[in-house]
């Protein structure tokens, strides 16, 4: 089949083998859309064409020679601006840090380059990755591709890497999720985005939010792909303690087993426990995926959730808060930063946590954990929308509201894994979003189900028309 710039990985490296196209042809591809685009949609921070076109010839000499890395060799990737790659600009969406340069390369950026992965560059982010709208005051906010005439949330924090495989900038994305940072602005522009379980990747060299929380995450075409760099990232790192002892990822069975959700345990949740009022485009995405997973085999079981989500969200965003202050409080301090005005105020919020505080927080998360874990059981997921709407325009925004991690936020605080899949869109022609939670390190169990879900629908093939963007360029 032709390559497109909306082909999923799985797709090109189909077209690599084949040498239907080249390393370079791709990356080129990608260079000229950037190029083309990204001063409307705001999606990168930094390109370096060069160095672009310099690992993708490398790419295809290492094929040429019979020495291809993997099944990732010469695909390319974005990266979220707080992974580090030494010498280069990692600011992580702050205009206080633009001059700051990376001193070391994190893992996940190594495990890229290991994979034979070309990096097309960084994304723009909320600052710090504090904040799930996906404003940034300061550096500017990127476009949700899917509405070219009202400047709509790309979601955040991971709000460039989203935009970017929405619109066919790049193929795949990284993220990292504290509180539903890969999963909401995955839902917001229509793609797949995978939280992983914090431990399966490792953090080192990735700009720290919460330590306890933080996650990797790809952003993604489809759920195969997810896996595919699930796959490749995952693995101990003596550099991140929390890696140590984690199993080791393997999702070849979940990928190749039969199509259908036979045999796998679902639960819902009953209306009156979803934290916040949804939409009806929502509520309506939300019982077709549910209708879906019933046909597809899977027996789909309306159970009541031990815990109350609103208080779940509440919690981890106080986690958050005191360990952004740890790590962050003397810059918010200084009145001559340069920050935005929202994150700063939720950096500061931090310092009213007393230490005694904090320890009860750890504690309670500890125990929600284990409750959590013992609850799923005798079940493969839960089901819920990802979000309770879908993207509103950038002046709708109210920075000192959190509505749109009302569903994403307990998945991090339960140490879960989760999935944000694709589910439609709503009347005005946006995406919405439905979104799986599993065991700790069951992210199997998500790609199974999502997969299945994807072969069975096409809603994760649905592209914004960006025509219009690209004839006036």
């Amino acid at each position: 089949m032709p390559v497109s710039p909306f082909s999923s990985l799985a797709e090109l490296a189909r077209s690599l083998a084949d040498g239907e196209c080249s390393a370079l042809e791709l990356a080129d591809m990608y260079l000229g859309r950037i190029r083309q685009a990204d001063a409307f949609l705001h999606a990168y921070v930094h390109i370096d064409e060069a160095s672009v076109r310099l690992q993708a010839r490398a790419s295809d000499l290492r094929r040429a020679a019979g020495h291809a890395l993997g099944p990732l060799e010469g695909l390319p990737i974005a990266v979220k601006d707080l992974c580090e790659i030494q010498g280069q600009l990692t600011g992580c969406g702050s205009l206080a840090w633009a001059d700051r340069r990376s001193t070391v390369t994190s893992s996940v950026v190594e495990r890229l380059r290991s994979a034979g992965m070309v990096i097309l560059g960084k994304t723009h982010m909320v600052e710090f990755a504090f904040g799930g709208w996906g404003t940034n005051p300061r550096l500017g906010t990127p476009r949700n591709p899917w509405d070219l005439n009202v400047h709509r949330i790309p979601g955040g924090s991971s709000s460039g890497s989203g935009v970017a495989v929405a619109s066919g900038l790049a193929p795949a994305a990284i993220g990292s999720d504290t509180g539903g940072s890969v999963r909401i602005p995955a839902a917001l522009v229509g793609i797949t985005g995978l939280k992983t379980t914090t431990g399966l990747i490792s953090r080192h060299g990735v700009l720290p939010l919460s330590t306890t929380l933080d996650s990797i995450g790809p952003m993604t075409r489809t759920v195969v792909d997810a896996a595919l760099l699930a796959q490749a990232l995952a693995g101990a790192d003596v550099r991140d303690a929390t890696t140590l002892g984690v199993p080791v990822a393997d999702y070849r069975g979940a990928l190749t087993s039969a199509p259908g959700m036979t045999g796998m345990r679902i639960v819902s949740l009953p209306q009156d426990q979803f934290p916040i009022a949804v939409t009806q485009d929502v509520q309506s995405a939300y019982r077709r995926a549910l209708q879906l997973m019933r046909d597809l085999g899977a027996s789909v079981l309306e159970r009541r959730f031990p815990f109350d989500f609103g208080d779940l969200m509440r919690r981890n965003g106080q986690l958050i808060s005191a360990e952004a202050w740890s790590q962050l409080g003397a810059l918010a301090r200084d009145d001559k930063a340069p920050l935005g005005d929202a994150v700063r105020a939720r950096v500061m919020s931090g310092s009213s946590i007393g230490a005694g505080d904090y320890v009860d927080a750890l504690s309670h998360r500890r125990r929600s954990c284990e409750q959590w874990h013992a609850w799923m059981s005798d079940v493969d997921a839960l089901v819920t929308p990802t979000l309770p709407r879908a993207a509103c325009s950038l002046q709708e925004v109210d920075e000192g509201a959190t509505p749109l991690s009302a569903f994403t936020r307990a998945g991090n605080y339960l140490g879960a894994c989760a999935l944000s899949l694709p589910a439609g869109l709503s009347a005005d022609g946006l995406p919405v979003g439905v979104q799986l939670m599993a065991k700790r390190f069951d992210e199997a169990s998500l790609i199974r189900a999502g997969c299945a879900v994807q072969q069975a629908s096409d809603w994760h093939r649905q592209t914004p028309d960006l025509a219009a963007l690209f004839e006036r360029r």
